[in-house]
């Protein structure tokens, strides 16, 4: 069976359980923390943490 790209899901058994793609990102978030960058932009994704009033 071919490994599935899971989108939002947050459950690691699941993902585990049906062979999808998981990214550790550990190793980045440790490169970004000892860079000491004095700015630093994290976006998000578009709408993201938007209430269904607020989409309007």
């Amino acid at each position: 069976m071919a490994k599935t790209v899971s989108m939002g899901t947050q459950d690691f058994s699941f993902l585990r359980e049906n062979d999808c793609f998981y990214i550790d990102k550990t190793d980045f978030i440790r490169e970004w923390w000892e860079n000491q960058d004095e700015v630093t932009l994290i976006t998000r994704p578009r709408r993201f943490g938007k209430k269904g009033s607020d989409l309007s």
